[in-house]
């Protein structure tokens, strides 16, 4: 019997998702899909995309070649660079473009100009600026330099400016204005298109839309902006759901799950579900997580354990074993959800890893199973 757990992926609502961060920033939009697409599928997700998608980015050069050998033909930027010279050969003969961030890297490309190939098959490289995220990228008064540098490289076709927001998802702090600010002061004189805009910056900085988007997270459905400001039109493109197979009565005192978290206040009926934070379900979720069983609200109770959560079925009297639990979804209930503490964006999307063992084609349909976990089902392309 297959385990009763799925994640079903809306390919439509994620070419809605794009279309909106495009047109919201203005200018063109590379479509994130590192990490497996946050854990939605990369290569689905990409093909899904790529008949209006400007380019993608990943993080590695791993993931680009994997997509390039894939048959996607659009730029594809690899966030981190490259590694080493025979990545950077490699990844002049993909065509991709390349994320330089520090000296060793400059160093790299102008290394390789001895390469007849860096003549024939010039790489676009993205100049990063440290604008206040402290983490990747050159000091902004090490950028001109840099650019110089690149500029005078043959096998260098283009150099667009970017950098990377720390706090773009708390519009309360100054932290963006100021790297807004402090990144057009060191590069005003410098050529060459500009990024700056995360997902974070698209929906909630006006002054951070450049030539290039990088949206990521929101593209999955996930707005990474707080509670209580204006809805953002995004659509959730992953359903993550199970069906209960066990449930058991707690008499009223009685604990539950690992570190007795929940002690039962009445006698509650509870609900077993196959899904854990070994699929991706955050652990951390805290007690009264909305859930729907049948299409109902109700609570996530106790905690998560790796393989199993457990929910309150005791409102819910037509619910039993079978019935489906949503664990986030496109909810179509009308009745208000409990308000209680989001876990962090990014992990509501990532689920279990593992390669398809199994892929099926109908109407542009995909359906696969990961090798060791949940299905995952993608819903048709056309829109």
């Amino acid at each position: 019997m297959t385990r009763p757990s799925e994640a079903r992926i809306d390919l439509r609502a994620l070419r809605h998702n794009y279309r909106l961060a495009r047109a919201l920033h203005g200018g063109r939009a590379l479509a994130v899909v590192k990490a497996n697409a946050y854990g939605h599928g990369s290569l689905e997700c990409a093909r899904a995309l790529e008949g209006e998608a400007d380019g993608f980015a990943v993080a590695l050069f791993a993931e680009a070649q994997a997509l390039r050998e894939a048959g996607i033909a659009k730029p594809i930027l690899v966030l981190e660079g490259v590694f080493d010279a025979a990545e950077l050969a490699a990844a002049r003969g993909l065509g991709l473009w390349l994320v330089a961030h520090h000296a060793p890297q400059l160093a790299l490309i102008e290394a390789a100009e001895a390469d007849p190939a860096a003549r024939t098959q010039p790489v676009a490289v993205w100049l990063k600026a440290d604008s206040g995220m402290g983490r990747a990228g050159f000091p902004l008064a090490e950028m001109a330099g840099a650019h110089a540098r690149l500029a005078r490289c043959a096998g260098v076709s283009e150099i667009t400016l970017m950098t990377h927001f720390a706090c773009a998802d708390e519009p309360a702090s100054d932290a963006t204005a100021r790297q807004i600010a402090a990144f057009a002061a060191h590069t005003a004189h410098l050529p060459g298109p500009r990024s700056l805009a995360n997902s974070a910056g698209v929906l909630g900085w006006p002054q951070a839309r450049a030539d290039w988007a990088r949206p990521g997270i929101l593209l999955y459905g996930a707005d990474p902006m707080p509670p209580g400001g204006a809805p953002s039109g995004l659509q959730p493109v992953m359903t993550l759901s199970g069906r209960v197979f066990a449930q058991r009565l707690l008499r009223t005192g009685d604990a539950l799950g690992y570190g007795a978290r929940f002690v039962a206040q009445r006698p509650t009926r509870v609900g077993l579900v196959p899904v854990g934070y070994a699929d991706g379900y955050p652990r951390t979720a805290p007690e009264g997580t909305p859930v729907a069983v049948d299409g109902q609200p109700t609570r996530l109770i106790g905690r998560v354990s790796m393989d199993m959560l457990t929910v309150d079925l005791t409102d819910l009297p037509e619910a039993g074993i079978d019935s489906e639990v949503e664990l986030w979804a496109r909810r179509s209930t009308s009745t208000p959800w409990p308000r209680t503490p989001a876990p962090c964006p990014t992990s509501c999307c990532a689920t279990s890893s593992g390669c398809p063992a199994y892929t099926s084609n109908d109407r542009e349909a995909a359906l696969f199973r990961h090798a060791s976990r949940s299905t995952v089902s993608v819903s048709p392309r056309p829109s």
